[in-house]
């Protein structure tokens, strides 16, 4: 009897450790607040002129039968989820769904976003150049498949970017500040209405 009480809490376990964890699906987009020694003036400055902690984002993917992340990092590559998680600061992931009306879009955006395998990290943040940043990757793929913006674009002026003029200036080359640059930030994609937070559960549906 105890040995069959001690396998029954350990599947209870088992099943509660399940429950608790991040369920993946294909299409989901994920973010992350990167480790600040990664880049840390640059995750610094996205997560301050943003306001938010998601300095970095990618699209959770099937690919051989494994999890994988898609993602613009420098170059623009594919790393296993369980990696790509343990990458973030404190492990810390966030994901959002697409609506279902919207999944019918995923492998042909997959497609589109394969494309731009092997290209450079967009350290300027434009949105008309050959080298891609992590939340351009997915709005263009979203966008040359459904026609449609995912989220808002912002132009800098818009954003706290004052504390980070320096930066910007090193990043430029120039004292000039692009304050009419239109930019999609990963605080701003994961606000768009097509898309749907999964993870962490919202306290509303625990």
């Amino acid at each position: 009897m105890i040995y069959r009480a001690i396998i029954w809490l350990l599947c209870i376990s088992f099943v509660n450790a399940a429950e608790n964890a991040y369920q993946p699906q294909h299409g989901d987009i994920v973010f992350q607040s990167l480790p600040n020694p990664w880049g840390k003036d640059l995750v610094d400055m996205i997560e301050g002129a943003t306001g938010s902690p998601y300095s970095h984002c990618g699209m959770v993917i099937i690919e051989g039968g494994k999890w994988q992340v898609i993602e613009a990092i420098g170059p623009v590559q594919m790393i296993p989820l369980e990696a790509w998680q343990a990458r973030g600061r404190g492990k810390k992931i966030w994901a959002y769904r697409p609506a279902e009306k919207f999944r019918k879009y995923i492998p042909n955006m997959v497609k589109v976003m394969k494309k731009d395998l092997g290209k450079p990290y967009d350290i300027r943040y434009r949105l008309d150049s050959e080298d891609i940043y992590c939340s351009e990757l997915l709005y263009r793929g979203w966008k040359e498949v459904t026609g449609k913006p995912l989220g808002k674009l912002v132009k800098l002026h818009e954003l706290n970017w004052q504390p980070y003029r320096k930066i910007i200036v090193a990043i430029e080359g120039s004292e000039e500040i692009p304050l009419q640059r239109e930019i999609i930030t990963p605080r701003d994609l994961a606000q768009a209405h097509e898309l749907t937070k999964v993870w962490p559960i919202p306290e509303t549906q625990q």
